[in-house]
C-alpha cells in the first residue's frame, strides 16, 4: 500500500469511495468536499495499492484560544480493504501532518454504534469525552473522541 497526499486528479476516485461508504444524510456533498479538500488549513491522505485508490482521510485544522486544534473530518477506507491496517495508517498520517501544524490535540465524531471504528481509535490512544445525540441522522448518536498530541 502507498500513502501520499490528495492530488487534484483523485477527486473522482475519491469521491466515489465517499458514495460507497456512506449514505445521504450521511454524504459528503461533492461541492462540500472539494471545499474541505481545497482548505489551505487541511490534509488529505490517500492510499493506494496498485494505482487503485483504497481509502483516504482528511484533516483540517484551525486556530482556537488554547491553540491549534485539529478535526478529523473523514477516514474512509473501501470494504474490500477494510481490516489490513490501511484505517490506522491513515489515522497516523492525519496525525502527522496535525502535528506539523503544531495541533494541541485532535477530535473527531464517529458513529456510536460503529464499534470497529471506535476500536481503531481507542488503540490509537483517543478517549471518548463526549456524546451528540441526533448528530448523523434522526437517532443516530455520535461518540466524541479527543487525542492530546503534546
Amino acid at each position: 500500500m502507498i500513502y501520499r497526499l490528495f492530488q487534484r486528479r483523485d477527486f473522482d476516485d475519491l469521491y466515489a469511495i465517499e458514495e460507497i461508504c456512506f449514505h445521504p444524510p450521511q454524504r459528503f456533498t461533492r461541492r462540500y468536499m472539494r471545499q474541505l479538500i481545497a482548505s489551505a488549513d487541511a490534509a488529505t491522505w490517500i492510499a493506494e495499492q496498485n494505482d487503485l485508490m483504497a481509502g483516504f482521510a482528511i484533516v483540517e485544522w484551525a486556530q482556537q484560544i488554547t491553540g491549534i486544534t485539529a478535526y478529523i473530518a473523514t477516514i474512509e477506507v473501501l470494504p474490500q480493504h477494510r481490516s489490513q491496517g490501511i484505517g490506522a495508517e491513515l489515522l497516523r498520517r492525519l496525525e502527522g501532518s496535525a502535528n506539523a501544524e503544531r495541533a494541541n490535540e485532535v477530535w473527531l465524531h464517529v458513529d456510536a454504534e460503529n464499534a470497529s471504528a471506535i476500536r481503531l481509535y481507542e488503540r490509537a490512544g483517543y478517549g471518548k469525552t463526549g456524546r451528540a445525540e441526533h448528530y448523523y441522522a434522526r437517532n443516530r448518536a455520535a461518540a466524541i473522541y479527543v487525542k492530546n498530541l503534546v
